[in-house]
């Protein structure tokens, strides 16, 4: 089975109304096309469920939260459309993640580059342990991270924003995520992240659900535009990953 074939996105819920998703893949949870499309599709099924209250978005494993974007689905892009289809299935996961009327906890055990940045910062509250150091390796490969920067700079601003971006290779520690607003709260070990997960997501379990979905609304003011917007920056990423730098730029990556 192919890199692209592989990985999951599974769901269990308890009975007091809490839901948590886990996606994982071999590749320090990379994300293919086919992970992301049902990761966007199973936030929206679940935002949906009255026996829902409150989402854990998780990844698999105690190392990687997220490498973001597939390399092997990345240099296997000949054309224009392509290329913005699978870029849109970053699109779908922020846009769902936003659209969704459930608060969503963020659970960042370990270090996230380009879309996993992304992902962290589409939730509502991050945590995260020490470990979770960050990165936007995208113009490193010759693309940029066009998608995933405008739920990047709602959370952290402007100026960490290009920080990141153009700086695309060195890692920002947890503690700069959190002092930036990426992270809400920092532990030590899975362990403690967990508890607090816990007590969070079991306070919330208990909330008034038409609160929250309000609250949520009120949050996201302002990025009512997102469904354009993202699909245009789908666009510029899927035509610059068929460029020659971007493709010898890649190819390299993966032999590191």
């Amino acid at each position: 089975m192919s890199a692209i074939d592989q990985g999951h996105v599974e769901v269990s819920k308890t009975e007091n109304g809490i839901a948590t998703i886990e996606f994982g893949h071999p590749l320090s949870n990379s994300l293919p096309g086919k992970i992301l499309q049902k990761l966007a599709n199973t936030i929206s099924e679940l935002g949906e469920m009255s026996d829902v209250s409150v989402i854990i978005l998780k990844s698999a494993g105690d190392r990687a939260f997220c490498a973001g974007a597939s390399f092997d689905e990345l240099i296997s892009i000949k054309d224009i459309d392509t290329g913005k289809k699978f870029f849109s299935g970053f699109a779908n996961v922020i846009n769902a993640c936003r659209k969704c009327p459930k608060f969503i906890i963020g659970r960042v055990q370990g270090k996230a580059v380009g879309g996993g940045v992304g992902v962290a910062s589409a939730v509502d509250y991050c945590f995260a342990t020490k470990h979770a150091e960050i990165k936007l390796s995208e113009l490193a490969v010759g693309i940029g991270p066009f998608v995933v920067g405008p739920a990047v700079e709602r959370k952290v601003g402007t100026s960490a924003m290009s920080q990141l971006a153009i700086n695309a290779t060195e890692w920002r520690s947890a503690q700069w995520a959190q002092i930036n607003g990426l992270y809400a709260e920092l532990f030590n070990s899975v362990e403690e992240m967990d508890e607090g997960i816990s007590i969070l997501a079991t306070r919330l379990s208990k909330s008034n659900p038409e609160a929250m979905r309000m609250l949520k609304n009120v949050f996201w003011q302002g990025t009512e535009n997102w469904d354009e917007l993202l699909k245009e920056r789908a666009a510029m990423s899927g035509e610059l990953v068929l460029s020659e730098f971007t493709i010898n730029a890649i190819n390299s990556f993966k032999k590191k």
